[in-house]
């Protein structure tokens, strides 16, 4: 059965220990599935980048216990091995709560924990850590447990000297190693699609050999023998094979589920890729357009000069449909400001310029505030959001009709998060869909429907 990887807190080693076995692995020529708990999209683009299948996302909040099951089962049966890396803490869920926490997934799935655990500067003290973990929640299984940060022989020998007598496997102690620890930023780990630090897979797998008890470590690896089909409902889609979506996708913007492309293309949908960074137009065979999250900060002045892509993004809007997400949203302003000050022209299509803020981050309540193409009134679904940046409304009615800027432009929802007070939020019209929101369109099949519905309807040229 495979296990989940989890720790105390974040910054534990989690990620790292998930590549050095995904790596060790590729190295015995061995394909893992690899999944990530949480709306998490730069842990997942590591453990999708040394060449194992892509890593799975698994959120209960998001996604609801059915689907987390199904996907986690339909994909973990192709390949020998699997594993789950947790989220945060063991413990850590939707504001105070445990729910949706890694711990949540251990218990649905029924998988065992591996513990990580920064031991620098402690030796006793990780017992009475361990025992709290371990006590907290008796449903749990702690398995096995890894040590990082051990960097002598001494430290390793008072450690084992400490848990001689628990009931739990000591797996391995790892070192400090500047050849594998990640490059951080703002948002966590550096994007390998935005010049991240590309892994050494040779070196992470020996140094799994070298400081893993991988003997012991392979039957938590094992893949479960469940299989799953694939269940995606077809009922009441009305799809027109020659209306392709296309997606901005390069190295700046990147931030989207596998997912939903996957669904999009299983029900008939034709897909195609638009690239900003390469300053391409949008292909004109295309109805709509989905423009995920990214960082078009980093790119600003890059997109400011891609004025073919600008163009062509202007010239879409008055007849295809747009749905853009976070990053995605904020290219459709007026403006990004950078730190330093300096405003980089974007598209222009809403008005609003974007400029970095305190981090916005975490599980959003959503209710429809009118019937829009992606959510009905007092519909109620959920979503995350994860950003720095914020809108700046800095234009008055007039000077929206002056801009151009479409006049019945309003907010398709309000969001609330763990015990705060809902507020209006994004853009929409019959042809548009903005917000700071992602969602996770497969595993909610009302969104997902009004989704293609909105992608199959043919405006008029004159609209």
């Amino acid at each position: 059965m495979p296990c989940v990887i989890s720790s105390p807190s974040t910054d534990s080693g989690k990620t790292t220990l998930s590549l050095l076995l995904s790596c060790w692995a590729f190295s015995k020529g061995i394909k893992i599935q690899t999944f990530k708990v949480g709306p998490d999209y730069l842990d997942q683009q590591q453990l999708s980048s040394i060449g194992q299948p892509i890593c799975r996302n698994l959120d209960i909040f998001l996604s609801g216990e059915k689907w987390v099951q199904q996907s986690f089962f339909r994909h973990s049966f192709k390949y020998e091995f699997s594993l789950i890396e947790g989220a945060m803490g063991l413990f850590d869920g939707l504001g105070s709560t445990t729910y949706s926490s890694t711990a949540d997934i251990s218990k649905l799935l029924n998988v065992p924990i591996i513990f990580i655990v920064n031991a620098k500067g402690q030796v006793a003290s990780l017992l009475a850590n361990i025992r709290g973990f371990r006590d907290f929640d008796s449903d749990l299984s702690i398995a096995g447990i890894i040590f990082n940060n051990v960097n002598s022989d001494r430290h390793k020998k008072l450690i084992k000297e400490v848990f001689q007598n628990e009931d739990i496997e000591i797996l391995g102690f790892l070192p400090s190693d500047s050849k594998i620890t990640l490059n951080k930023a703002n948002l966590g780990l550096i994007s390998p699609m935005d010049n991240g630090k590309e892994i050494d897979v040779e070196y992470f797998a020996n140094f799994a050999e070298r400081n893993l008890n991988m003997f012991s470590l392979v039957k938590f690896l094992k893949s479960p023998q469940k299989k799953i089909l694939n269940s995606i409902n077809f009922k009441d889609l009305e799809i027109d094979k020659y209306k392709p979506i296309a997606i901005a996708e390069d190295k700046i913007f990147h931030f989207q589920y596998p997912e939903t492309k996957e669904y999009l293309s299983e029900i008939g949908i034709p897909l195609i890729s638009w690239s900003i960074y390469d300053d391409e137009e949008i292909p004109n065979e295309a109805s709509s357009l989905i423009i995920p999250g990214g960082f078009p900060e980093k790119y600003a002045d890059h997109i400011s000069n891609s004025t073919k892509s600008l163009d062509s993004l202007r010239k879409f809007r008055k007849n295809g449909f747009i749905y853009a997400e976070c990053g995605g949203m904020m290219i459709l302003g007026d403006f990004i400001k950078d730190e330093n000050g300096n405003n980089h022209k974007m598209s222009g299509i809403l008005p609003f310029r974007s400029k970095k803020s305190k981090l916005s981050v975490g599980y959003r309540y959503i209710e429809g505030l009118k019937d829009t193409p992606i959510i009905k009134q007092n519909q109620l679904i959920r979503g995350h959001e994860f950003h720095y940046w914020e809108i700046e409304n800095n234009l008055s009615e007039s000077d929206v009709g002056k801009a151009g800027h479409h006049k019945k432009l309003s907010s398709p929802w309000k969001i609330k998060s763990w015990k705060t007070e809902y507020k209006n939020e994004g853009y929409f019209d019959e042809k548009l869909h903005a917000s700071w929101i992602h969602l996770h369109l497969p595993s909610s099949p009302e969104v997902a429907k009004n989704f293609i519905d909105a992608t199959q309807i043919t405006f008029s040229k004159h609209s």
